[in-house]
């Protein structure tokens, strides 16, 4: 390793947090977050000898991660929720549609991954439901919109890094805020209540699911609220189908217990279902995004291989609390 190279680690590293997150809004996936920032840093210190400062390294490590970036789309398929692939079903009580498994869906990220600005200041940009609506816009204009809207910068900067000129990139940002506008699900930029109003709608939520209380849900469900559960393509609009729905799965107290994590800048639980010896085990991801009129949407995760990535235990004896 040059002296140069070790320069460059001890100068790279305090950019790898906010990296993490750019790649994450961009690929829609924490794992294929996590092999993009790891490429640009393999590529960035096999060429920082060459690199003589002629940029600024923060500005040339996201010109790195973006070709990163556009190059894994290249190579999969666009991620997105179900409703991004068709319209709310209108029978709650109806068989669910058969998972795709040709479809790659949107992963949620634990706040303990994203760089602690982001969650201060640009909160509602990380929420799955924004990530899932910058999927559906090609690659160099989601590039331009998270890097002018998100992370503020400037256009002759961004047309820099892109190789492009400062007319292109400003057309690209207005073509990707209209498409945005449009594609973008219900939910992502709604201003959540100040605690303690908030807490203590997490700690009915909770308390209502686990007791089976669809009566208590849905006093607390917002009336246009949105139900999710990828990897199922069924997906529900609106407070009395979503209860609909509930009444045929929620029939048991205390069948389901929820333990309170943080996804995505938003409250979020494990979803555990009650087995054999009466011992509850992983089941799903629940992320709520929180409005003023109640919960607006519910992101419910079928996938327990999650779990640990969110510090979460396969098994669980535990009740929930809200911290």
């Amino acid at each position: 390793m040059t002296q140069a190279q070790e320069l460059f680690e001890i100068a790279a590293n305090q950019y790898r947090g906010e990296l993490f997150g750019y790649c994450y809004r961009m690929l829609g996936s924490p794992h294929d977050a996590e092999d993009a920032v790891q490429e640009t840093y393999l590529r960035a210190w096999r060429g920082y000898d060459g690199f003589q400062g002629r940029a600024a390294l923060r500005t040339w490590l996201y010109r790195i991660a973006t070709r990163a970036c556009l190059h894994a789309m290249q190579r999969r398929t666009r991620r997105a929720l179900p409703s991004g692939l068709g319209g709310p079903t209108a029978d709650p009580t109806g068989p669910l549609a058969p998972r795709r498994a040709e479809t790659t869906w949107v992963e949620p990220v634990s706040d303990a991954e994203l760089d602690p600005a982001t969650l201060v200041e640009a909160r509602h940009t990380i929420r799955l439901a924004f990530i899932a609506a910058l999927q559906h816009l090609p690659g160099r204009q989601r590039a331009v919109l998270v890097l002018r809207d998100v992370l503020m910068f400037r256009a002759d900067e961004v047309a820099d890094l892109l190789d492009t000129t400062t007319a292109a990139v400003n057309s690209a940002l207005q073509r990707a805020r209209a498409q945005l506008a449009k594609t973008a699900p219900l939910g992502y930029n709604l201003t959540e209540p100040a605690d303690p109003l908030r807490r203590a709608l997490l700690e009915r939520y909770a308390t209502a699911f686990e007791n089976a209380d669809i009566t208590e849900l849905v006093q607390i469900l917002a009336e246009d609220a949105v139900l999710e559960m990828p990897p199922v393509p069924t997906w529900f609009r609106g407070r009395d189908h979503i209860a609909r729905f509930l009444r045929t799965r929620l029939t048991q107290p205390g069948a389901l217990r929820l333990v309170p994590i943080t996804a995505n800048g938003q409250a979020a639980y494990g979803l555990y279902v009650r087995g054999h010896g009466g011992v509850h085990r992983a089941h799903a991801l629940q992320l709520l995004t929180i409005a003023p009129a109640g919960v607006a949407r519910i992101d419910m995760i079928h996938d327990p291989t999650l779990f640990p990535r969110f510090g979460l235990p396969h098994l669980t004896p535990g009740k929930h609390s809200v911290d």
